[in-house]
C-alpha cells in the first residue's frame, strides 16, 4: 500500500468519524437543549440540528 493511499484512507476515516460525532451532538442538543416553541429555526427541527452537527463535527476534524 502506498502513501497516497494510505493517506487517504485515513482522511475518509477521520471525515466518517467526524461526521458520525458531529451529527450525535447535534441531535443531542436537538433533544435535550433544543427550543420547544417552534419559534428558534434551527433548532426546532431535529434534522436540521443533526445536518448542521454534522457539518461542524466534519470541519473541526478535517482541520
Amino acid at each position: 500500500m502506498d502513501i497516497k493511499s494510505r493517506l487517504k484512507k485515513i482522511f475518509t476515516l477521520r471525515l466518517l468519524l467526524g461526521l458520525f460525532i458531529g451529527g450525535v451532538l447535534g441531535f443531542a442538543y436537538y433533544y435535550f437543549i433544543g427550543c420547544n416553541s417552534g419559534g428558534c429555526a434551527i433548532t426546532s427541527n431535529p434534522y436540521r440540528m443533526t445536518a448542521y452537527g454534522m457539518l461542524f463535527g466534519a470541519l473541526l476534524i478535517s482541520k
